[in-house]
């Protein structure tokens, strides 16, 4: 029999019945609970032991409510199978547990409205901070409505963190961990054009009217190497696609029927990379002595491509960390870049010769 009786997983253990087991008033148990006011050590042991036996559940709602914190750290990602994603997840897991808090994950598919809808159910908990990772939306009702949360969320205590996104804007109390995203695309496509490739399509980002500023700023970054290079850039060769594996082959096969010049592939993602070695493969052509290839994250099986992966390199653990950190200790600076690096394997090489299959 339960310390309640036989109806004891019929009625929820309360903060009263938790009162009487430990012989204090519920304003004692509260106080426990809470933690913001001093209650001698010997009563809080009483109220620990009667919750313990009453096998009582804080109620998440009501604790809410009552203005108290969650001690939660919420993370909100595109899809929790990306590799990258996941190793911004780990930074996030390791710091929010060596700051004492839990660490809740949100996939949002993609949706910028789930996103939305996903903040402000954190919001209503009280998350101590959210953090989304990832493009955003630069679509004005979107940018409109997040920076709305923004402030709620800072005037419930919360913080919400933008994790290698731009800043909503100055007037908008967020913290921002961003990583130089236009300067790794730039110095790729830099590095392309310095081995003598003059051909080079950029697969799995899109055409300047896009809304994802994590592919816009790529598009951007690759724009402006080959204008520093004196090397106009062909837009038929930026080929829109989505980050994963299946949408670099599905994009990499529409290039190759395009029938048009290019001896180097930039892929906007390392996943896209390997979908587009599949398909350079299936058609044939070998990298790099046919056509050189370069993705973007470095994540951890990049290097065990065979050939090796030639990508950029994208701090994501300490993203993961950072974003906690400021979040939680605001008297840190709150808008901080991470560097990016590009990681040379044997990928890319000068091109023997153009193609136009």
């Amino acid at each position: 029999m339960s310390p309640k009786g036989p109806n004891a997983d019929d009625e929820r253990v309360t903060v009263r019945d938790v009162a009487a087991r430990a012989g204090v008033s519920a304003t004692t148990v509260s106080r426990v609970i809470k933690g913001d006011y001093p209650v001698a050590s010997s009563t809080k042991a009483r109220v620990l032991r009667a919750m313990r036996e009453l096998d009582y559940v804080l109620n998440v709602h009501a604790r809410a409510l009552s203005g108290a914190s969650t001690k939660m750290v919420a993370f909100v990602l595109d899809d929790v199978t990306g590799p990258s994603f996941a190793y911004v997840a780990k930074g996030v897991e390791q710091q929010a547990t060596a700051e004492g808090r839990l660490c809740m994950v949100c996939a949002t598919h993609g949706d910028p409205s789930r996103e939305l809808a996903v903040v402000e159910a954190m919001r209503e908990q009280r998350a101590d901070a959210v953090i989304l990772v990832g493009g955003g939306s630069l679509d004005d009702t979107y940018r409109e409505r997040m920076s709305h949360f923004a402030h709620a969320l800072d005037k419930a205590g919360s913080r919400l963190v933008l994790c290698g996104r731009p800043p909503l804007g100055e007037d908008v109390p967020t913290t921002v961990v961003e990583y130089d995203n236009e300067g790794g695309a730039y110095a790729m496509t830099s590095h392309l054009l310095s081995q003598g490739h003059r051909h080079i399509a950029l697969v799995g980002a899109s055409a300047p009217d896009d809304l994802s500023t994590t592919k816009l700023d790529r598009v951007r970054g690759f724009i402006r190497a080959h204008e520093a290079f004196g090397v106009p850039h062909n837009p038929g060769l930026i080929v829109p696609a989505g980050f994963s594996r299946a949408d670099g082959y599905d994009a990499a096969r529409r290039l190759i029927a395009l029938g048009t010049e290019f001896t180097a592939v930039f892929a906007a993602t390392d996943m896209v990379a390997i979908g587009v070695l599949a398909a350079l493969r299936e058609a044939g052509l070998r990298v790099p002595e046919d056509v050189s290839l370069a993705g973007y994250d470095d994540i951890p099986f990049a290097a065990d491509l065979s050939p090796g992966l030639t990508t950029v390199h994208i701090p994501t653990e300490e993203l993961g960390r950072t974003a906690v950190r400021l979040a939680l200790n605001r008297q840190e600076r709150q808008h901080v870049v991470l560097g990016t690096h590009i990681v040379v394997r044997g990928s890319v090489r000068p091109p023997a010769h153009p193609h136009t299959r």
